[in-house]
């Protein structure tokens, strides 16, 4: 039996999370809902108190609900949004004891068990997260409970305590649905007549475990406490950044330099701990009037090296105005990236040299202008390639064998022959004189691209009696002749 261990959990449930998000943010007087698409339908998503009362309901369509209440203000939802909120929530609520976690999407969890005589006990805390939240304009129900099943039935049936040993008494009374059950269990089990939790506990066991499955006894035992559950709350994401508080302001661009050490090597702590680099930082300084300055810098590849990188901000901080001084600096790695530790020798020492090559460069022209060239896996050689940033997407190894092709591709350009086949053409203004054609190589363009103005394609390797070494192609569904390449 798990109900003697003295736990005591926390569950904190707002009935109307997202509007009441909505609102803070821009109050509405009257009703006001938040709407979702839903399988191409616009549906109410979360509604206000004033909506609630003019009969409107959770899912019900936009413009049904508009026919009901005309005077009904509705907005888009944001889930998103709302998640960042409830995480806020979630990280305060870490006053009252070390252990919190989100429940759904609209309420949170806590494990109060040794803390709530640090507030005059539960039900002084309890009040304490109502009044809180409420200047706030959250609306909040509170349930305590030595198990958590237990508690998000009595906040959810709008907020109680129920102490150790009196679990059964509080939640008896209690419907059926707030033992967390699928609504078409729920509707099963009234239409047998047992509507309340107690009325579920007083009837036989394996009749309803035949039926409903072993799901339904589960959590009834987890909602008395006969069966544990687990509480794992989810783990506190990584934090990229430090600060640094000076005592005196600075000035000189060698007090600052000598901050931003010490900020990397504190930082280099954290990235080697949790197996990533840097790929972007930003250190701000803040000045004595209180106002602040950004010194962004992107690098090619991860990187947690100090050494390395205090260089490259050399240029940024060059364009610092302290004014009349800094009193804190504080640097984040604001792009981070896995970078695993790797053997020595295997080769990873040339491609560091690349990166902080193209680093240093990025610095100064900015790395969106540092290329390189990547295969694309099309036959057509205008196509078969891409200019990449080199930052963005890393080389891709050796080209895939392919047909010999001109160290030089350009646009086609047509040309005007003599004779067919031509013993001689007409380029850019000079006249040139076949003296050796190598093909046809038959391109033909890929079925599900859109199609060209080219078609077909013959292309032929041509050596020029003037010394010219250049790429033709032919198009026989519209006989022209085109330049596209030069051979050195």
């Amino acid at each position: 039996m798990f109900a003697g261990t003295g736990r005591r959990i926390v569950s904190m449930w707002f009935p109307r999370f997202a509007s009441d998000r909505a609102l803070r943010l821009s109050p509405v007087r009257g009703p006001f809902a938040l709407s979702l698409r839903v399988h191409n339908r616009d549906c109410l998503h979360a509604l206000n108190a004033e909506a609630e009362r003019a009969g409107l309901s959770r899912g019900m369509a936009v413009s049904e609900a508009r026919a009901f209440c005309p005077g009904l203000v509705v907005r888009a939802a944001t889930p998103k949004a709302d998640a960042q909120t409830l995480e806020a929530l979630r990280r305060w609520a870490l006053r009252y004891c070390p252990w919190a976690a989100c429940d759904g999407d609209d309420g949170l969890v806590l494990d109060i068990t040794g803390a709530a005589h640090l507030l005059g006990g539960e039900a002084a805390l309890a009040l304490d997260m109502r009044e809180r939240l409420g200047r706030a304009g959250f609306a909040l129900h509170v349930g305590i409970a030595p198990t958590r099943g237990a508690a998000w039935a009595l906040a959810h049936a709008g907020g109680g305590l129920a102490p150790e040993g009196a679990v059964r008494t509080h939640l008896g009374p209690l419907p059926v649905a707030l033992l967390r059950l699928p609504p078409e269990t729920d509707a099963a089990l009234q239409r047998l007549g047992l509507r309340r939790i107690a009325d579920l506990a007083g009837a036989a066991r394996a009749p309803l475990a035949r039926r409903f499955g072993k799901g339904l006894l589960d959590q009834l035992d987890r909602a008395f406490g006969d069966l544990p559950e687990a509480l794992s709350p989810a783990p506190e994401p990584a934090h990229y950044g430090v600060r640094l508080t000076l005592p005196e302001p600075i000035g000189l661009l060698s007090d600052i330099e000598a901050g931003l050490a010490r900020l990397l090597e504190r930082l280099a702590d954290t990235l080697r701990a949790q197996d990533v680099g840097a790929r972007a930082l930003c250190l701000t300084l803040r000045r004595v009037d209180r106002q602040a300055q950004d010194v962004p810098l992107r690098l090619a590849a991860p990187m947690r090296d100090p050494a390395r990188i205090l260089p490259l901000f050399a240029r940024g901080l060059e364009t610092v105005e302290a004014g009349f001084g800094i009193d804190q600096l504080r640097l984040e790695a604001t792009v981070v990236e896995p970078m695993p530790a790797l053997q020595a020798g295997s080769g990873a020492e040339r491609a560091d040299r690349i990166e902080a090559l193209m680093t240093r460069i990025g610095t100064r022209i900015g790395l969106d202008h540092v290329r390189r060239f990547q295969p694309r896996d099309c036959h057509v050689p205008e196509r078969g390639f891409a200019l990449v940033a080199a930052a963005d997407e890393p080389a891709c190894g050796p080209w895939p064998p392919r047909p010999a092709r001109p160290l030089t591709i350009f646009a086609p350009e047509p040309i005007a022959v003599r004779g067919h086949p031509p013993s001689g053409f007409t380029w850019r203004r000079m006249r040139f004189t076949i003296g050796r054609a190598t093909g046809p190589e038959r391109i033909a363009p890929e079925w599900w691209q859109p199609p060209d103005s080219y078609g077909l394609r013959d292309y032929w390797r041509i050596d020029t009696r003037e010394g010219r070494r250049l790429w033709l192609f032919f198009t026989p569904q519209n006989p022209r002749w085109f330049v596209q390449g030069e051979f050195l």
